[in-house]
């Protein structure tokens, strides 16, 4: 029996569109290939962990946006196909083959240590992998970082490359020579330049004196006056090049399969981590569709069950995102009391969405993937889904749309349990409608028996009727707006809704004898229960707004109540700060107090005062200590008056204080004078600084962003002006730096012509220049070679082949010098 039913059940609630959003996440084709493998999974540990292990790479996304995310390849294929002994690596495969390590170490790197507590699933298969740094390293001996095979990947490699590099600058230096008899001897005008015929350099020479120039005629003008010769000597010398390639070939074959014969005991392995790097890919695919959808993963359990809140159709929701539109949320319960659902309401009201929501969402989370609900959804796993929807009429079968119908039902009834998933679209339609509904309700009556959960819409009334009096089955409605006559695309869970057929009808237009001629047709009993209905359903509008208004007060009440709470507590925590901060003031002016009157009662005595006076002190002095004690209780007024009653009687008692006798300061001493802030110079160095703090031994000294401690007897204060020279002295150096790097930018120039210059003369200057292009970050430069013989056009265009930090190059337009001139885009 299939666990899903009919086969194009992907088609119907809009799966197939899931997957392709999902592979077009996938950064690989074996992320591909497993968006593609994705199925229907039925065991709850098997569907946990895989919803386990896209919430984990959610949290990737979202918290390391420095995740490797690059050269994912798949190298399978390459791999299988070295099994054989001499089989070898292309070149291209083989930098795929050590890109593709990097980026495995990086993901195995990224889930070891620390990480693999909080991302246990992952860093699990992560610590599964084996890294093998041997192969990486060995493939960098024969490959350059541009994916090349370096010079010296073998000595005979390096000797067969050296010896084409000196032909073709002899070929080139020849080849000018030849160009310059022949024009000696009249073969060839005087402004003839080396072409390039069929890829090989040629000198034009009059057809009348082809035969004077030994060598191999190529072509002709159009009018037969010039003729393309390429001389004797350079025939010989292109054919040893010709032939120092074919060596330059087998010598790079060798060296692959010696590379490829490395790498062989080690096949099983690497295609084993290149799989895991492809599931990586397709997990990281599956939590990036996930964000864009806001899905998340509910709480799973092995048991038929759906709890959801705020359910989106993600499908519908990114359609409604591109028209700045929001999309109504689905709120559903199922559960063993109540596990078939019937939706009634008017059409266009959003059943069918409703229906589809709950057949989508269930299927995605049964294959993997996160979905769009609320925190606190609960879901449990069904073995069957199985749905009847759209028009499934056949000619080929002679089946009508109700015969389809019909036969979908026999299958739902056979094979259905209390573990399968029923969907079902405008149940019982297709036949006449008392007929269809009393079918209807016969095989509605067999599927509640069954235990079956399911999701139903209907328009019939018996149906309404018939789930109001089952126990298993409860009715749901989409709301509508009787006033404005629009759909709200809200569900509702406990009532049966209206079709609100004549209201639907009025709106159109329809002649009101029309309506009410069908009035008196069907009866009044029942148009008064559409009306109980549509009342019913208005009236509950009414007071859910109310209800929904007074938990907005009560809500508001509850804020405001917490805000006065905590401004009261701030108000509170202030004022005891605000007291502390008066006693500490009061008891430092205690003090200081207190040490000035000790002074005066010293010179008294040393001036041999009356005993007399100093008594009368130490009074004052107590009274005060009184006064001002720290745990004496005391609210605000009370210390700002005593604060202000202390400050009278010190000012009132410094105006009856003897002239106290000046200190002289103790000569000797260098360091006197210092004070913090001062610019200071370090004995033995030209240096200047600030200095930030000393005692008697040691000084702090600021030397720009540099905190150093010296003994105080080694630094010695400076004036303002000399440090006010130094600096500038210190920014004059800085600016010429400055103004060097600024002049060398102001004056660079993105062209360089190297006209008749030789390679080795003009390719030095090349790669200065785009060094000077790279540090200046200019992006497009042009390299002015001229045409000729077109062979220091092809040395620059071979040099720029292997530097890496070119992008591209191409001729320039042929309005501003065509092929004379390379045009070349750098890398950002």
């Amino acid at each position: 029996m299939k666990a899903i039913y009919p086969d194009n059940f992907e088609v119907k609630i809009g799966f197939d569109r899931i997957r392709e959003l999902l592979k077009n996440k996938c950064l690989s084709s074996m992320g591909e290939e497993l968006a593609d493998e994705m199925g229907f999974m039925s065991h709850f540990g098997e569907v946990h962990t895989r919803l386990s292990e896209t919430d984990e790479f959610v949290r990737i996304l979202r918290e390391f946006p420095n995740f490797p995310v690059s050269f994912y390849f798949d190298v399978r294929e390459a791999l299988e196909r070295i099994r054989l002994e001499g089989r070898f690596l292309e070149v291209e495969e083989l930098f795929d083959l050590k890109r593709a390590l990097e980026t495995l170490r990086a993901v195995v790197s990224f889930f070891s240590g620390p990480r693999s507590e909080t991302l246990p699933l992952l860093s699990a298969k992560a610590s599964q992998i084996r890294v093998y740094p041997y192969i990486a390293e060995r493939i960098d001996t024969v490959l350059n970082k541009s994916g090349k095979i370096r010079d010296n990947a073998s000595p005979e490699l390096a000797k067969i490359r050296s010896e084409i590099l000196s032909l073709q600058s002899g070929i080139s230096k020849r080849l000018h020579a030849i160009l310059k008899q022949a024009q000696r001897e009249g073969w060839v005008d005087e402004d003839a330049s080396v072409a390039i015929r069929d890829g090989r350099a040629v000198i034009p020479v009059l057809s009348a004196n082809k035969r004077k120039l030994k060598g191999i005629v190529y072509d002709e003008s159009a009018t037969g006056k010039t003729a393309y010769v390429e001389p004797t000597e350079i025939v010989e010398m292109n054919n040893e090049i010709r032939e120092l390639e074919y060596a330059e070939r087998r010598e790079i074959i060798r060296i692959l399969i010696s590379v490829s014969s490395d790498i062989r005991p080690y096949i099983d392995d690497l295609i084993y981590a290149n799989a895991f790097l492809g599931e990586i890919d397709f997990i990281r695919a599956k939590a990036a569709l996930a964000i864009d959808f806001g899905a998340l993963r509910p709480d799973l359990y092995d048991e038929s069950l759906l709890d959801w809140r705020q359910a989106v159709h993600p499908l519908l929701m990114l359609s409604l995102r591109r028209e700045n539109r929001t999309i109504v949320p689905l709120d559903i319960r199922l559960d063993r009391q109540d596990h078939i659902l019937l939706i009634s309401g008017p059409n266009a009201g959003g059943k069918s969405v409703c229906l589809k929501t709950v057949g989508l969402l269930q299927y995605m989370l049964q294959c993997g993937l996160l979905i769009p609900v609320q925190e606190g959804s609960k879901t449990g796993l069904f073995r069957h889904i199985f749905i009847d929807i759209g028009d499934e009429q056949s000619i080929d079968n002679d089946l009508s749309t109700y015969s389809s119908h019909l036969l979908n039902m026999k299958h739902f009834v056979r094979y259905s349990n209390e573990r399968t998933l029923v969907l079902i679209d405008e149940f019982g339609t297709g036949t006449e409608p008392m007929l269809g509904g009393a079918i209807a309700e016969a095989i509605l009556g067999k599927l509640n028996d069954q235990q079956v959960f399911g999701v139903i819409t209907t328009h019939y009334t018996n149906l309404k009727h018939f789930a109001s009096s089952v126990p298993g089955i409860v009715n749901g409605a989409m709301l509508y707006d009787s006033q404005k006559m629009d759909p709200l695309f809200r569900l509702e869970i406990g009532k049966p809704g209206s079709s609100f057929a004549f209201e639907i009808a009025r709106k159109i237009g329809l002649p009101e004898e029309i309506l009410q001629d069908a009035t008196g047709k069907i009866g009044k009993k029942h148009i008064d229960f559409d009306k109980s209905l549509r009342s019913i359903s208005r009236d509950k509008h009414y007071w859910e707004t109310k209800r929904q208004k007074i938990r907005k007060v009560e809500k508001a009440v509850d804020e405001m109540a917490d805000t006065y709470q905590k401004e009261l507590e701030e108000v509170r925590q202030q004022r005891k700060e605000i007291l502390k901060k008066a006693k500490e003031e009061a008891q430092q002016l205690l003090a200081g107090v207190n040490r000035q009157i000790e002074n005066i009662i010293r010179e008294i005595r040393e001036s041999q005062a009356d005993k007399e006076r100093t008594k009368l002190l130490r009074q004052e002095l107590e009274q005060l200590r009184e006064q001002v004690k720290p745990d004496q209780p005391a609210d605000d007024e009370v210390i700002i008056r005593k604060m202000e009653k202390l400050q009278k009687r010190e000012k009132r008692r410094k105006q009856h204080l003897p002239e106290k006798p000046a200190l002289q300061e103790p000569a000797g001493q260098e360091d006197a004078g210092l004070q913090t802030g001062d610019k200071v110079r370090l004995t033995g160095q030209e240096a200047i600084g600030e200095l930030v703090s000393f005692n008697e031994k040691n000084a702090v000294v600021a030397l720009g962003n540099l905190m150093v401690t010296v003994p105080l007897s080694n630094i010695s204060r400076v004036s303002a002006n000399e440090a006010r020279k130094e600096q500038r002295k210190r920014g004059r150096s800085g600016l010429a730096l400055t103004l060097d790097y600024s002049e060398r930018r102001m004056n660079f120039k993105s062209e360089i012509d190297i006209r008749g210059m030789r390679a080795e003369e003009a390719i030095p200057l090349v790669q200065n220049f785009i060094d000077e292009a790279v540090m200046f970050e200019v992006s497009k430069l042009r390299i002015l070679h001229g045409k000729g013989f077109g062979i220091l056009k092809e040395m620059i265009r071979n040099f720029l082949r292997s530097e890496p930090m070119v992008a591209s190059f191409r001729d320039e337009h042929v309005q501003f010098g065509g092929a004379g001139i390379t045009i070349v885009e750098l890398k950002n």
